[in-house]
């Protein structure tokens, strides 16, 4: 069954009512004047574009692993690099980053990696590159998302980013300070092309499950094993 977000509500309203209009009016008073393919060339573009819109705000159901250790994708689309990381980076600690690029044509839905509980989210105001920039990552419009993860009877730090692009102008952060979240959760969504991050600290990590162009589906796809031995 094809569901669309509530992330996207407000749009998809709007555009359907821009949509009656623009099928509409070219029916009511261009009829007699104009042949049958004449006015279905003028329709087309706009019933195009919002059937769009709607693929565009879909919320598909995914079957996320529920084997213990797993990091899995917090979103839908190309693993664009895999860097390892210091304390200077927004983890704090030596760990691994691992980038997925979205275009416009994925699933832009955000989902949580892991269980855990939420401990700060920070939108931070910034440029809109090409997330394919090297220096977007740093310079463009971000929130970054907090994490506490229990391992083994001890509490790790995991970082989610969501980072905008040049054509993404919203980033929407449906979390709260405290929050717990479970493994694919939605968390929330960014607008028209951009790019998530996960970070994870080297502690954690026993096998990377992904290379770079390999392409990832949002709460199915395994980024990381960790030791085996999940506490929760």
């Amino acid at each position: 069954m094809f569901k669309v977000t509530k992330y996207g509500l407000k749009i998809i309203v709007i555009a359907t009512f821009l949509a009656i209009i623009w099928c509409v009016a070219p029916l009511v008073f261009l009829r007699e004047l104009l042949p049958w393919w004449a006015l279905a060339l003028i329709i087309a573009p706009d019933a195009l574009l919002y059937f769009w819109v709607l693929w565009f705000f879909r919320d598909p159901e995914r079957d996320t692993p529920q084997d213990q250790g797993l990091f899995i994708s917090p979103a839908d689309g190309r693993i664009a690099d895999i860097t390892n990381i210091g304390p200077d980076s927004e983890l704090g600690r030596d760990g691994v980053r691992v980038g997925i690029f979205m275009n416009v044509f994925n699933v832009h839905l955000s989902r949580s990696p892991i269980d855990a509980v939420v401990e700060s989210v920070e939108h931070r105001p910034g440029l809109f590159l090409d997330v394919r920039d090297p220096h977007a990552s740093e310079r463009n419009e971000s929130t970054t998302i907090r994490l506490k993860y229990q391992h083994q009877g001890q509490e790790y730090p995991v970082v989610v980013r969501q980072i905008a692009g040049l054509v993404a102008r919203r980033i929407v952060t449906d979390l709260t300070e405290g929050q717990t979240i479970t493994r694919g959760q939605r968390i929330g969504m960014i607008r028209f092309g951009s790019r998530l991050e996960l970070l994870a600290p080297v502690e954690l990590i026993s096998k990377i499950c992904v290379e770079i162009g390999q392409i990832s589906r949002g709460a199915e796809t395994v980024l990381i094993e960790s030791i085996q031995g999940e506490s929760k």
